[in-house]
């Protein structure tokens, strides 16, 4: 599987990198790829490094402005013009993705791809992995979007919400069928 991780490229507390590790660590260990913004900074690198560490690959899709930060010695990188087209070659070139702790990057990303599957533009299985109860506040934004009619399809039909990286990793395979 490659597998997106949308996540913050911010040096964080261990709350949330010791999380990123072990699920950078199911990657690898499971001979899926990490597809992700390609940075070697902060969260970011902490995850390739994992991935890598593991013998996953690392296939970046950087930005412009940002490759300066690019990770070197990655297995593929890519640099797109602008955030927009960094996003699209980010899902073209995954088949699940996962939303780790992050800015308003993140965020952006998250609801991109949420926006894609409510109106069926893409299949692929989403996780939300809710790292020390991070995105707790987004969640119930989401129940209550969906209680009051905001959305066109059932929330469980859109994200998958995880507390831990094992089930993360366990919601993906079985919904693309990886053993």
């Amino acid at each position: 599987m490659n597998i997106c991780v949308f996540l913050s490229a911010a040096d964080l507390h261990e709350r949330y990198t010791r999380p990123a590790r072990e699920f950078a660590k199911l990657i690898g260990k499971g001979g899926h790829a990490l597809v992700w913004g390609g940075s070697d900074v902060g969260l970011m690198k902490v995850v390739a490094d994992g991935v890598q560490e593991a013998g996953g690959r690392l296939i970046g899709v950087s930005v412009d402005f940002l490759s300066a930060r690019a990770r070197p010695g990655a297995d593929e990188m890519v640099v797109a013009r602008d955030l927009a087209e960094r996003k699209r070659l980010l899902l073209e070139k995954a088949d699940a993705v996962v939303i780790m702790v992050g800015g308003t990057g993140t965020l952006d990303e998250a609801t991109d791809i949420l926006e894609l599957k409510k109106h069926g533009h893409t299949g692929k299985p989403v996780v939300l992995l809710n790292t020390a109860g991070f995105y707790d506040g987004l969640k119930e934004q989401f129940r209550r979007m969906e209680e009051e009619g905001f959305l066109p399809r059932p929330l469980t039909d859109l994200v998958f919400f995880a507390e831990e990286p094992v089930g993360a990793m366990a919601y993906l395979e079985e919904s693309l069928g990886v053993a």
